[in-house]
């Protein structure tokens, strides 16, 4: 007789519910990073602070992810992977119920770092549970589901979230994103099946292993580079809509849930098509990512060009985070085995890396002589580098 082991049993030809349960769950975890950009202002008031000193909130979540991610990820390996994700959920509802309850902005960046380590903490483990709940042919397809939660939070959760803050109390936003976690840590803890522990897990002090790991700081440079390249464009997206384009603000929703689609379906597309061969395809997705920046300096004073533009661009754009994800997952774990959630978790910091840069170099190209006309082709110059990586990537596996 057969016998069948615990993983075996979990490895399924489709998609099992948890990964939707975890996708639920990355939702609430998206909405609370982006949606504070809609709130600085209303913060800002509340408080009797300036924006500037509210922008601190989206510094500190950025630095939670990207330092609290992997050092968390590391220290808490040893621990069972189910009781650890729902953990994070746990944290991730106390850190927004300490926002619902913060009289300063203090206590407020007290609950963006609670909720930025639980960020880096939960995708770095959620890609991995996700991608061993499926066969080999279907790993991309996961990773992208999980992500799936993340890009949709963008289109639909920020916009409520930030609706909810400006007519209810931007208190109300975080109490609403702490109810959206209970539920999900609900669902999660039936849903989830209970995972195998690590035969091999990395401590604090082998953390920089992994940085040695040649084949996987090429891709995480890669990923960091391609979103500077986007958030120079991104984060000024709508003062270049209304600016330049010419279009009123309230076009200017309708337009950003459109690009929000294509990030949406360039997520799920993305998964599919980096199954097989993610270093090939990446190749392939960085180019079309930089055609499309190039383009959209030629159009952006045509209104009719520039929303399919930003469509096609939203698709590009995200269309290859699953790929980025499987490759620095697999990459690791070939070199040492049991590194692949932190190399998970570092892949998340890189891209919040990108994203706070291409803010940060998009700010200052907005205040140069350049102005925001050239954001979308200086964007672009990024992703050429990123795209030069995956083909050092691409040519670096062939040989291995």
């Amino acid at each position: 007789m057969n016998t069948i082991t615990t993983k075996e049993k979990q490895v399924k030809k489709g998609i099992p519910f948890a990964i939707w349960a975890i996708a639920f769950c990355a939702f609430g975890i998206g909405t609370t990073e982006f949606v504070l950009v809609g709130l600085l202002p209303t913060i800002a008031n509340s408080l009797g602070i300036s924006i500037s000193s509210t922008g601190t909130l989206i510094t500190l979540y950025a630095l939670g992810v990207a330092i609290g991610g992997p050092v968390f990820t590391v220290l808490t390996g040893k621990i069972e992977h189910k009781r650890l994700l729902l953990l994070t959920i746990i944290v991730f509802i106390a850190g927004n119920a300490t926002a619902f309850f913060a009289k300063d902005i203090l206590m407020l960046q007290l609950s963006r770092i609670i909720t930025g380590s639980a960020h880096g903490v939960f995708f770095g483990y959620a890609v991995t549970i996700a991608s061993n709940m499926v066969t080999q042919d279907r790993k991309a397809t996961a990773i992208s589901l999980v992500f799936a939660g993340l890009m949709i939070s963008t289109v639909i959760g920020v916009p409520l979230g930030t609706y909810i803050g400006s007519h209810f109390g931007w208190k109300i936003t975080f109490l609403t994103i702490a109810v959206w976690g209970m539920i999900g840590l609900f669902i999660l803890s039936f849903s989830l099946p209970n995972q195998t522990r690590a035969t091999e897990t990395l401590k604090l002090k082998d953390l920089p292993k992994v940085f040695r790991n040649t084949s996987v700081l090429v891709v995480l440079l890669a990923n960091i580079f391609a979103y500077t390249g986007t958030f120079i464009l991104f984060t000024y997206l709508s003062p270049i809509l209304e600016k330049i384009t010419g279009f009123s603000l309230d076009t200017i929703n309708i337009i950003l849930l459109i690009f929000g689609i294509g990030v949406a379906l360039g997520n799920m597309t993305g998964g599919r098509i980096s199954n097989r061969n993610p270093s090939k395809t990446l190749v392939y997705l960085f180019t079309f990512h930089a055609v499309m920046l190039f383009m959209i300096t030629f159009v952006l004073m045509s209104k009719s060009l520039m929303i399919i533009a930003l469509l096609i661009f939203g698709f590009f754009a995200y269309s290859n985070v699953p790929a980025l994800q499987l490759l620095v997952v697999q990459l690791s774990e070939k070199k040492f085995p049991g590194s692949g959630s932190i190399a998970s978790a570092l892949n998340v910091s890189a891209f919040n890396i990108g994203a706070a840069s291409g803010s940060f170099i998009g700010g200052l190209v907005m205040d140069s002589p350049l102005t925001l006309h050239a954001t979308p082709w200086i964007g672009g110059l990024f992703v050429i580098v990123a795209l030069l990586l995956a083909v050092i990537n691409l040519r670096s596996n062939h040989k291995s």
